[in-house]
């Protein structure tokens, strides 16, 4: 389910590593900003004193298993929309997140192998069903992604090319079934012509008249 009953807008950006999410949700928020409305930027997961301790625990830390992996992003998850997401809604911000429940869906549930429904219901009970009004699905050949990274790569990241296959279709096969809630991009394109189709999307969902191009 979304959250039409709450006053504010709730959007995540989602894709493989190095697709350029950070980049888009950061031009995003220039723009919402730019235009008078209150903007939330965060992430998943990291996006709380918390949810920082758990990043660096599942992506630099010790090994843990597909499971424990999984239990940890849902109790970063449960944690950020609890303390974040759902209280700025409340207050009618517009909150921007960089990776939402999909990602687990296709990392853990997918790319692990343990299931896309069972990680679903997980991250559902986690957040008492909180979807977003819009995910942005910045989709690019991970072997073009990878090489966009800078800095020692992480868990994930080093996870090999069948995984990181196996999670851009989940994520495609996903969008494909998903309605209206998905906005699926080709992220080889210029970041400005990505922007504008972001930008032209989000202005239809919050009634923005005038023109939704550029990047400044």
């Amino acid at each position: 389910m979304t959250e039409s009953s709450q006053p504010g807008v709730f959007i995540s950006f989602e894709g493989g590593d190095g697709v350029g999410k950070s980049t888009q949700l950061r031009l995003l928020a220039q723009w919402l900003s730019a235009g008078g409305r209150e903007v939330v930027t965060t992430r998943e997961p990291g996006g709380t004193v918390l949810g920082s301790a758990l990043r660096d625990a599942v992506l630099h830390g010790d090994h843990v298993s597909a499971r424990t992996e999984a239990l940890l992003y849902a109790t970063d998850r449960a944690h950020h929309v609890d303390t974040v997401v759902r209280p700025a809604l409340a207050r009618g911000a517009v909150v921007l997140t960089d990776r939402y429940l999909d990602s687990s869906v296709a990392y853990q549930g997918n790319g692990r192998d343990l299931g896309a429904d069972e990680v679903e219901r997980l991250s559902l009970w986690a957040t008492e069903g909180l979807l977003p009004q819009l995910t942005v699905l910045l989709d690019l050949d991970p072997s073009v992604g990878l090489t966009r990274l800078t800095g020692a790569p992480d868990r994930l990241e080093r996870a090999g090319s069948d995984f990181h296959a196996r999670t851009r279709q989940a994520f495609l096969d996903r969008a494909a079934t998903g309605g209206p809630r998905w906005l699926v991009l080709d992220a080889s394109g210029t970041a400005e012509d990505l922007q504008a189709a972001i930008r032209g999307r989000v202005a239809e969902l919050l009634d923005i008249s005038g023109t939704a191009g550029g990047t400044a």
